[in-house]
């Protein structure tokens, strides 16, 4: 008789290629058998009738700022809130932390708070800044599953921006390697300049805001990182698309059988850009909220496939620093809680975007490009038991009151949202269930490259 350490029952179970209902016969952490009706003596059993059963979802793209600022967010309180929102693995930038993640030293220092705070898997994204070539080849070899460079000023003095000669070498390093470069692609030079006239001018409203940065900045910096990448023969990766030009480089790139992948966040498909004048700082971003035309392309290259990969971009920051005007204020929103429901509404109830979608977006396709595959992103025979539990018709209304992370703001408080994580399980044990985690002293591990 097989023996399993959980069964999860009756579920309908979501990969981007099927959907069926079935078992999961869960064993020593990993999904050892799935089938309709398994038999076997079991420790436990979750009944998952009229539930939808996704692969724990990986949010490729966080900023939890720890060692040394830990007053923005930490990872015990943001991997919490991961877990409310079915997250069982993320990335964690290299920027924000005191001192960013730049070489070998670092890099064990952010791994050894990780391993010690978070509740969830993790893994850590390597950086790429000035004069760090020997930091680069530290931090892989210590695991990195991929380098972050910024194309523009970072928001942090200490996190510099890479001219083209940086990027130009930092790709030549990483081909070399195998790894992937992500770049947060906007012109420097012009965001610069468009930033110190609009502040000169003192216009505070959203429209005066995307105006420092407009599409040109973005598509402009894709363009000349497509380029570098090309030639250097090195994956590349353009972190959190905004705007239609940006769409279409990427999506020409793709024809041309450049190797690129592009993330987007349910913020840009979300929110319109008179929405950003009534909810104020909290939904200042960089690139900008564009909304309209933009908003459009952005969810027809979800559904075309030029956009691989949805993240959160949680980039929190205490409240004193969202409390000032629109230009003045800090450019990140915090929102890692709630973008599965989001998505679930805006993408799925509104708009059709079939859940196996939504499941390759959120879960699949981030675990194959950062090579986490097999061991995550799908619900198969030897894979992670990592799995979130969904009822798709459960209503949710964020509130300050509901969040885990450290800092109570969102643009999506107030706003109700189909599709509910009633579960999550990571490794084969719940980490979150029923609105609360679920505490038993073990910690994620950090996920390792395949």
């Amino acid at each position: 008789m097989p023996e399993f350490d959980l069964i999860v029952r009756g579920g309908t179970l979501i990969n981007p290629d099927s959907t069926r209902i079935a078992d999961i016969g869960i064993k020593e952490d990993k999904i050892s058998a799935l089938g309709e009706n398994l038999f076997g003596s079991t420790r436990e059993e979750i009944d998952a009738t009229g539930l939808y059963v996704f692969p724990g979802l990986i949010d490729a793209h966080v900023h939890f700022n720890e060692p040394g600022r830990t007053e923005w967010e930490g990872l015990a309180t943001g991997s919490r809130a991961l877990a409310a929102n079915g997250v069982t693995g993320f990335i964690d930038m290299p920027l924000n932390s005191t001192p960013p993640v730049t070489d070998g030293a670092t890099f064990e220092a952010k791994k050894a708070c990780a391993e010690r705070e978070s509740i969830i898997d993790f893994g850590l994204c390597g950086g790429m800044i000035p004069g760090n070539a020997r930091g680069m080849i530290e931090q892989w070899q210590r695991g990195a599953l991929a380098f972050k460079a910024f194309m523009c000023f970072s928001g942090i003095e200490d996190y510099p921006w890479c001219d083209d000669a940086v990027l130009y070498d930092g790709m030549k390093i990483a081909a070399d390697l195998g790894a992937i470069v992500s770049v947060h692609a906007e012109n420097h030079d012009i965001v610069t300049a468009l930033t110190a006239r609009a502040k000169l001018k003192g216009d505070h409203s959203a429209a005066a805001y995307e105006a420092t940065r407009p599409p040109i900045t973005e598509v402009e910096g894709i363009q000349r990182a497509l380029l570098l990448a090309s030639h250097r023969d090195a994956p590349l990766h353009i972190l959190h698309v905004s705007s239609r030009e940006g769409i279409l480089a990427i999506r020409e790139a793709k024809t041309k059988g450049i190797n690129v992948s592009a993330e987007t966040c349910p913020h840009y498909l979300i929110f319109e850009l008179e929405d950003v004048d009534v909810l104020g700082p909290v939904a200042k971003c960089a690139p900008p909220i564009r909304g309209g035309v933009h908003r459009e392309a952005l969810w027809r290259a979800i559904e075309d496939r030029t956009l691989d990969i949805i993240v959160s971009d949680h980039s929190p920051s205490p409240p004193e620093l969202k409390a000032k005007k629109l230009l003045d204020a800090w450019g990140g929103i915090p929102g890692c809680q709630f973008g599965l429901p989001a998505m679930l509404e805006y993408g799925h109830h509104q708009r059709g975007i079939s859940l196996n979608r939504i499941v390759e977006l959120y879960s699949t396709r981030p675990a194959q490009r950062f090579n986490l595959a097999p061991a995550k992103g799908s619900l198969i025979v030897g894979a992670d038991a990592d799995i979130a539990l969904v009822d798709l018709h459960k209503t949710i209304t964020p509130r300050a009151e509901d969040i885990l992370y450290r800092h109570k703001q969102s643009p999506y408080l107030g706003r109700t949202l189909r599709g509910t994580v009633v579960r999550t399980i990571l490794r084969g044990r719940t980490v979150f269930a029923e609105g609360r985690i679920i505490e038993d002293g073990r910690r994620g591990q950090m996920m390792i490259r395949y």
